[in-house]
């Protein structure tokens, strides 16, 4: 996951050092955008080591779109921890006078905010209306602890232990759920070179499995031949039909997204290149039905499938039919115009039938919030 850490000008942002190693240990990707005060209070040096990438202070750094802009449009997660009274009247205001504010106004990624200062700022009247006002806008709060503070003083304002933040942070409704999401298109050899396949680039699979880490689930991708970007995944390849049986075959969790795009047929291949100057005959052989398969094997499994036809078909009738006879929880019904697209349209047949629309990322969303319903019942 791609997760922006702000750093604000406080005693405790010696601890957002510890918070950078713990993500980065669990591999998610992580960019530091940092106040000019913090870095009187860590070294810049030691967050871009850590984090490997360099440290953002400029709001005018020379990029094609703005660096506040880059850097929104790139966050999947944003955490801020330590966030100064400062920082917390700023953004509960729309006040934005540096990188961290601007980033946060511009993005629309969920954002956690973990202040620490002083006792007798924190219960500052003013400093809870500010929290209040960040609350009821969407934004989490995570509340400081009791104990010692800077100088001699003991009370609340304390910013908690970074495994508390990142434990906090990172999980969400999908707490404990184990998900595994197929995604990308099978690859069936035809001989020793050439291969039977689909355009199925994986994009919408990789926003499920996005929207349902980002939701707290632990989540493992089976991957066939993808076009994404798979860094910071649990990832396991599955190329063929057979391979993704197999996976299948051996799979325990909670949830099964199965967006892979998979072969229908497998061919009688040759162990050789066929030669050109040749007339070839392919013999194509009907797959098993795998989805269909691991729900009758799985049945306490949600299960969530698609459907892919043709837009000149009467495609939706063949996704309700094949729900039906493969038993699944909910499935997706599209068309083949979706195939390598960032934006899909069509059905979620579940106990109802929702139209939706938008980019794949809002799609994964909205189906995502269906599934968590389901899920916490």
């Amino acid at each position: 996951m791609n997760i922006l850490l702000g750093v604000t000008g406080g005693v405790a942002a010696f601890k957002s050092a510890s918070i950078v190693r713990l993500l980065t240990e669990k591999d998610h990707q992580v960019r530091v955008v940092a106040t000019e005060n913090a870095l009187r209070f860590i070294g810049e040096t030691t967050l871009a080591n850590l984090s490997k990438n360099k440290v953002n202070v400029d709001l005018y750094s020379d990029t094609e779109e703005g660096a506040h802009i880059e850097l929104a449009d790139w966050a999947e997660k944003i955490l801020i921890a330590p966030a100064t009274a400062s920082l917390l009247g700023r953004l509960a205001n729309g006040i934005a006078t540096d990188l961290l504010t601007n980033v946060v106004m511009a993005s629309s990624a969920p954002v956690t905010i973990a202040p620490a200062m002083h006792s007798n700022m924190y219960t500052n009247q003013a400093t809870i209306s500010n929290m209040q006002k960040l609350s009821a806008s969407g934004i989490n709060i995570i509340e400081p602890d009791v104990g010692r503070l800077s100088g001699a003083d003991t009370g609340i304002g304390r910013l908690p232990e970074p495994e508390d933040i990142v434990r906090y942070f990172l999980g969400g409704p999908l707490s404990g759920i184990k998900v595994a999401v197929t995604l990308g298109g099978t690859q069936e050899p035809i001989d020793s070179v050439r291969y039977l396949g689909n355009r199925s680039s994986g994009k919408q699979g990789l926003a499920f499995a996005k929207e349902l880490r980002n939701q707290g689930a632990e989540v493992t991708v089976i991957a066939a031949h993808v076009d994404v970007d798979l860094r910071g995944f649990n990832v396991v390849w599955a190329t063929t039909h057979q391979q993704m049986k197999d996976e299948l075959e051996n799979l325990k969790c909670d949830v099964l997204v199965m967006s892979a795009a998979i072969s229908d047929f497998t061919v009688d291949s040759s162990n050789q290149k066929l030669p050109r100057t040749q007339d070839q005959q392919l013999t194509l052989i009907p797959t098993e039905d795998l989805v269909k398969n691991f729900k009758q094997s799985n049945p306490q499994t949600l299960v969530f499938g698609f459907s892919v036809s043709d837009s000149s078909s009467d495609w939706l009738s063949v996704a309700r039919q094949k729900k039906s006879e493969k038993n699944l929880d909910f499935l997706f019904a599209n068309t083949t115009e979706a195939f390598g697209e960032d934006s899909n349209s069509g059905y979620l047949l579940g106990k109802h039938e929702v139209d939706m629309s938008g980019s794949k990322i809002e799609i994964a969303k909205l189906c995502v919030a269906e599934i968590s319903k389901q899920l916490l019942k």
